[in-house]
């Protein structure tokens, strides 16, 4: 009988129930008791949905993140949060965000009280970045030479009482050592590894802990198992599971998101009791383990995809299972490839989804209903689910049949792409001249990245549009009273690029996609992004165009009508072809690549409206470009040869004297560096502020040409910096960069901000800005008017 389990569920609930409670929570609404029950009733909810199946995760639900549950479960608290002697939970969440709520903290507000480390009324957030190369966000463990790890299982044991108390057959997840090592960082010149000792111990009492519960297995997330990895961290893996093999339990180690390929033996001979691996990303992988594995042992094959939404071709999967099933029998297990996280929770709650794209969908409630039918298939044969079988198959022949999958108009403009069209006219050195000459820029000029406060007032509006509750010219009005506002509040606190603040844009992603032919768009398909914040991504199922032919300009009419409120610089805002690409649920039926050339010629024609429009300057974010790196480094020159190409396709058709700006945010970059200089953006505007400004490493044996703005205070945390702060980050950074070449922003988006929060910061930014310029006059010499115009 093959057994049928899965990884993860998706946390944050059907309709965002987690995000809002969390916000409350955050904002002193509502209790800590509160928002426990409501955690333990999605709990429950998630795990009657997920009947049925042999084995179900426990542990998997989280208040913001399964990383930081960990270092929580290790005794790994980082050292500026150790003095808090008050609830756990509040603890995590300074941890996690800066602050807990308003009520727990407003006592150490009021005294000052928040420790070294403390950061306007807060403590400094824990640094956030991708998981692997999914749109998730983990809070990155802190190491340094003395970090020791004191078990505290409570969370866990809990979750583990209530799915016993509700009859749940449960496996509970936890993140292993490995992985827990590799993905944090050492805040000290020490080695992560030599942690491994003290560690193991930790992981071993753990074990025991949940052996003594009645726990039968217990699945270990190793994926960075699908990384290259060193002599040194192979040999962390035999010294790991040797040293946890005495557990009472049976381990399933699970590896995802990727290939095992030269791990293959090492994953194989682990001596665990069985391994997960991820049949989606490496299908050509599966039958050679079966050579390696020893024969007492359990394989499971991630079958269903768990990143992307797609139905499974069931029929087609069970021609090379039945083979497997054959010859491993109770041993073969079937799953999603990884955690259902990455998708939505139920295609069932869409009821405005366009019915064609939605009858080729499955979300995580239809994925376990498509392994239920794969379980069945395998232990009763097809006959069993010949009706299931059927109308899978129909659905599948009758996407490949739409004609609203292919336009032969798309596919002819792909095929005249040349390597002109990603060249701008001059070197950067000539269009820079150009640009200061025009645009008359003070030294360290000041901008946002492009998004202000979406208040209640703008949510409102928009949902009553959508309704069909005010019209049109109402919406549009509204709207512009909100861009108003935002010019107004940028002038009066003395920014010298403005942004007309996005009023309009529900998701950077979002609102492109529903201009654009080849998109359709859920109601209801929240994917969690980082605590509680949750992205809706889009559908991309045909060939993209701008709409009305390729004619209709998509953001021309908001930001002519911004720039016609001031004489300072507006900046156009645009999201990039990889970034639309890599935060939308993307077509399986053609390679990336190609879905992301015929995004950026659709963004070249609106980044061309722009100017002609008479805009100056045009951002174009990049967020997610590192996020679409393959796991292995020996693949990452393919990915980015194709997109940093798609990038300069579609920013460099402008003149020299247009200023092109590109922004990234929470990933690491400093080993793409040499890729985002080939991008040739004029300016780039970076995270770097959770890290510390850790990114200007890379400038120590790199030498970026262009100009740049490291990101100098979180956005994602209600903390407000200093002036003091940012100024200290500044001349950070001019240590690497030339002053002339340095740009003052915020690492991301405000939107997630409310205007109380927003206006100090600016305007400690602001005056940051103003000291920097002060002190570089101070010290500049006296040019000659020679030198002056060179």
């Amino acid at each position: 009988m093959t057994t049928i389990h899965n990884l993860g569920f998706p946390r944050i609930g059907a309709r965002r129930e987690l995000k809002f409670a969390l916000e409350s929570y955050w904002r002193g609404e509502s209790s800590r008791e509160e928002l426990q029950t409501l955690g333990a009733q999605l709990r429950q909810r998630h795990w009657q949905a997920q009947a049925g199946l042999d084995l179900v995760p426990v542990g998997d639900f989280s208040f913001y993140d399964q990383v930081l549950d960990m270092s929580f479960l290790l005794g790994n608290l980082p050292e500026r949060v150790r003095g808090f002697h008050g609830d756990a939970l509040d603890n995590y969440f300074r941890v996690a965000r800066g602050r807990s709520a308003a009520t727990s903290d407003a006592w150490r507000l009021a005294k000052g009280s928040y420790g070294h480390g403390a950061c306007c009324g807060g403590v400094a957030a824990g640094e956030m970045t991708k998981w692997f190369d999914t749109n998730y966000h983990y809070i990155v463990p802190e190491f340094c030479a003395g970090t020791e790890f004191k078990l505290d299982a409570a969370r866990l044991l809990a979750q583990i009482a209530e799915a016993k108390a509700q009859g749940v057959r449960f496996k509970p997840v936890i993140v292993g050592p490995v992985t827990y090592l590799a993905i944090g960082k050492a805040k000290d010149d020490s080695n992560k590894l030599a942690l491994l000792e003290r560690l193991l111990p930790v992981y071993a009492e753990l074990l025991d802990t949940l052996a003594a519960q009645g726990v039968e297995w217990v699945q270990i997330d190793e994926p960075i198992l699908v990384t290259e990895l060193d002599a040194d961290w192979q040999h962390a893996f035999n010294t790991a599971y040797h040293q946890l093999k005495a557990a009472k339990v049976k381990i399933l180690l699970a590896t995802y998101f990727g290939q095992l390929q030269e791990n293959a033996y090492l994953a194989a001979n682990l001596p665990v009791d069985g391994l997960h691996v991820d049949a989606i990303s490496d299908p050509g992988g599966v039958l050679p383990l079966l050579g390696l594995l020893p024969a007492h042992k359990v394989l499971s094959l991630g079958v269903i995809n768990g990143r992307n939404i797609w139905k499974t071709d069931l029929s087609a999967t069970l021609d090379w299972l039945d083979p497997i099933a054959q010859r491993l029998g109770e041993r073969l297990w079937i799953a999603p490839s990884c955690s259902l996280l990455h998708v939505p929770v139920d295609l069932d709650s869409e009821q405005k989804l366009d019915p064609e794209v939605k009858s080729w969908l499955a979300f995580a409630q239809q994925k376990l209903g498509e392994l239920r039918v794969l379980g069945k298939a395998l232990r009763n044969g097809r006959d069993a689910v010949k009706a299931e079988l059927a109308a899978n198959a129909a659905a599948l022949a009758a996407r490949r049949a739409s004609p609203r999958v292919h336009n032969p108009a798309v596919q002819v403009a792909v095929a005249r792409i040349g390597a002109d069209l990603g060249r701008r006219e001059s070197a950067y050195a000539q269009r820079a001249a150009k640009q200061a000459a025009q645009l008359s820029l003070p030294a360290y000029p000041t901008t946002t990245i492009g998004s202000f406060p979406q208040t209640a007032e703008i949510r409102h509006a928009r949902g009553e549009f959508k309704a069909g509750r005010l019209d049109r010219p109402a919406y549009q009005a509204a709207m512009r009273a909100e861009i108003a506002r935002s010019v107004r509040e940028q002038e009066k606190l003395g920014l010298d690029v403005l942004v007309h603040g996005e009023a309009e844009r529900n998701d950077m992603v979002e609102y492109f996609g529903e201009q654009l032919e080849g998109y359709a768009f859920s109601q209801f398909g929240w994917v969690q992004s980082y605590g509680s914040r949750c992205v809706k991504p889009p559908i991309l199922f045909g060939d993209i165009s701008r709409q009305n032919n390729g004619t209709k300009a998509m953001t021309v009419e908001w930001t002519t009508y911004a720039q016609s409120l001031t004489h300072k610089p507006m900046k156009g805002m645009l999201t990039g072809p990889v970034t639309m690409l890599n935060w939308s649920f993307v077509r399986d039926d053609q390679p990336r690549s190609a879905s992301c050339q015929q995004l950026a010629l659709a963004i070249r024609d609106e980044v061309l409206d722009l100017e002609k429009a008479g805009i100056k300057i045009i951002q174009i974010d990049e967020a997610a470009l590192r996020e679409g790196l393959p796991l292995r480094r020996a693949q990452w020159q393919q990915y980015l040869d194709w997109a940093v190409e798609a990038f300069r396709i579609s920013a460099n058709g402008v003149r020299d004297e247009t200023q092109i700006h590109t922004h990234m945010c929470y990933s690491e970059f400093n080993d793409i560096i040499a890729s985002i200089a080939a991008m040739d953006a004029d300016v780039v505007t970076i995270e770097t502020s959770r890290s510390d400004m850790e990114l200007l490493d890379a400038f120590e044996h790199f030498q970026y040409p262009n100009q740049i703005g490291p990101g100098v205070y979180d956005i994602h945390s209600p903390n407000i910096p200093t002036q003091e702060h940012i100024v200290q980050l500044m001349k950070k950074a001019a240590e690497r960069i030339p002053a002339e070449r340095l740009w003052i922003n915020p690492d991301c988006g405000l939107k997630t901000r409310q205007w109380d929060e927003v206006i100090p910061a600016l305007a400690h930014m602001v005056q940051a800005a103003r000291a920097l310029r002060a002190e570089l006059a101070a010290h500049s010499e006296p040019r000659s008017v020679a030198e002056a115009t060179c």
